[in-house]
């Protein structure tokens, strides 16, 4: 049988899924789906969907071949979120099911929207806040062994020395007169990149969620790793620019937040790595099934380089 084929939204859908896993599933929560309902946002393809059971409970589901590269990652963060602190912004993990060589992860469903992260909003001091907590102290032994067995992805973003070496037309003038300097950060962050803290790794609007009990609640711990406790509000900060925060405010933010204030070299070398991975990858042709990814990159691209443009002026 052919692999099932993204929807035009790129994602993989409930009824792709073998019917002996969805009977599983089924048998496993106690109830036949009556729906399933794909979330925008992600750039992921597999299915990611929250499924409606009869009776009116509802549960989040991701899913994919066993040969997919995405179930290792669904796995990762099922390890992830079966390890974290009990005081982590984090959904519950609810199980792992595996057959007809398809594996899904089932997590527990958090109702509301993507928070607000604009300048008016409420959810921004809530998240980072969040941030605090998060990386106040080490994380326990439990994670970091969950963790550990996928290496981190963090410590390879790397895209300035390639444009230094062969600046493209477009590249921003910004970018263009500190290609040097931004490369010199770049090289500097693998040696930094190593740390006891909870790294959540992929910090963005769409992977949180305002839920209406708990509030600001992260998801998609795909990327969870350990790292500096500087990595997660670097990587929110260029998010707060492109939902209208002036660059010059969020780069004060950084200076004042404590996940980042104590090691402002740290946190210099990770967003030159993470904008120039953003510039690099952003010139790429797309890869299938991530309608949007290349879009993203470029505005996330610049708005990292206009924050960079407050710490190195």
């Amino acid at each position: 049988m052919p692999p099932p084929s993204p929807s035009p939204s790129g994602r993989l859908q409930w009824a792709d899924v073998p019917p002996p896993l969805r009977a599983r599933l089924e048998t496993t929560l106690g109830a036949p789906v009556t729906e399933a309902v794909t979330p925008s946002g992600g750039f992921g393809h597999q299915l990611a969907a929250a499924l409606r059971l009869a009776g009116g409970r509802r549960v989040f589901v991701k899913a994919a071949p066993d040969d997919e590269p995405l179930t290792a990652a669904n796995l990762h963060e099922a390890a992830a979120l079966d390890a974290l602190p009990p005081y982590a912004p984090a959904p519950d993990l609810l199980g792992v099911h595996r057959t007809a060589g398809w594996t899904a992860v089932v997590i527990a469903h958090l109702d509301g929207p993507d928070p607000d992260l604009s300048p008016a909003s409420g959810d921004v001091e809530q998240t980072w806040a969040l941030l605090d907590s998060l990386t106040a102290a080490p994380a326990p032994a439990s994670y970091v062994a969950a963790v550990s067995a996928a290496p981190s992805a963090a410590g390879l973003l790397h895209g300035w020395k390639e444009l230094r070496d062969d600046p493209p037309d477009d590249l921003a003038p910004a970018a263009r007169s500190h290609l040097p300097r931004l490369a010199e950060l770049e090289a500097a962050w693998p040696a930094l990149a190593t740390g006891d803290r909870v790294v959540h790794g992929d910090l963005r609007a769409d992977n949180m969620v305002r839920d209406h009990d708990r509030g600001v609640t992260f998801v998609d711990w795909a990327h969870a790793t350990t790292g500096p406790a500087c990595v997660d509000a670097a990587s929110l900060a260029p998010q707060l620019v492109l939902t209208g925060h002036a660059p010059a405010d969020v780069a004060r933010l950084l200076l004042d937040h404590p996940a980042t204030a104590g090691s402002p070299d740290t946190t210099t070398a990770f967003l030159a790595a993470l904008t120039g991975h953003w510039h690099r990858n952003a010139r790429r042709p797309a890869p299938p099934g991530a309608p949007g990814l290349r879009d993203y990159q470029h505005r996330a691209a610049a708005a990292g380089l206009a924050l960079l443009n407050h710490r190195l002026s």
